[in-house]
């Protein structure tokens, strides 16, 4: 069982998309009974799947004392893909972390462990005690970044926040998201600071996938970005592998 969060400084760089992708591909190309857990206030998960947003905003109550969050799971239109969706309500979860303790999230994915063999949870942008708590509680972390020269600044940032935090985190994987190869600019970041970072490229079939409100693999499974993703999934994979191995 792994948890994996997807995490980002900045929006609009691909976060969202890469979750519900990466969640379906766990479910439908892994066969592993997976939870897509949306934080993020805006809904965005459980938008590309193909949800509305519930019709009364309760998620942030998962989080108290009394909370149930399985009542809350909804199945989706994919084998062995359950969404925990997100709501409004969850504008006011840093505050309520804050009181509840900063081990209230890693409790409450406690909970869902056992059900499901991955959880993707898709975290709201930026670096709030929400964002710290997901990262306690996770097994791997993936920060998908745009190909601009303060990408490899702001990761180092992170690090160096969640050290002084944390003294430890699980392991951090960059993603140079939005990938342009024709822009110079691109090129040479992933030639020097981003050396190594997988890439996922800008496509329009990306943007497709929420015009579809369905994940970018079950639609155009041979396209480009796909490639890429499919790449990216594996490496999760072997990378969680590594880690029960050790």
């Amino acid at each position: 069982m792994a948890v994996i969060a997807i995490a980002s400084m900045k929006g609009g760089v691909g976060k969202t998309s890469l979750a519900v992708d990466l969640a379906w591909r766990c479910a439908a190309l892994g066969g592993q009974r997976t939870l897509l857990w949306d934080l993020d206030p805006q809904g965005g998960a459980g938008f590309l799947i193909g949800h509305d947003e519930p019709s009364v905003p309760r998620a942030v109550g998962m989080f108290q004392r009394e909370g149930r969050p399985r009542q809350l799971i909804e199945p989706t239109a994919y084998a062995d893909l359950a969404l925990l969706p997100a709501d409004a309500s969850l504008r006011l979860l840093p505050f309520q972390l804050a009181r509840l303790g900063p081990r209230r999230l890693a409790q409450v994915a406690g909970v869902l462990r056992g059900d499901y063999q991955r959880i993707v949870i898709d975290c709201p942008a930026g670096f709030t005690e929400l964002t710290e708590q997901v990262i306690a509680a996770a097994d791997l972390v993936i920060v998908p970044m745009p190909p601009s020269p303060l990408s490899a600044r702001s990761l180092e940032q992170m690090r160096r926040e969640l050290l002084r935090i944390h003294h430890r985190h699980p392991p951090i994987l960059p993603v140079l998201s939005m990938y342009n190869s024709r822009r110079p600019l691109h090129r040479e970041l992933a030639r020097d600071s981003a050396q190594g970072w997988p890439t996922i490229p800008y496509s329009g079939q990306m943007e497709q996938s929420a015009v579809r409100r369905v994940p970018l693999g079950a639609f155009a499974p041979r396209s480009e970005a796909a490639r890429f993703l499919n790449r990216l999934w594996l490496g999760i994979e072997a990378k969680i592998g590594q880690r029960r191995a050790a």
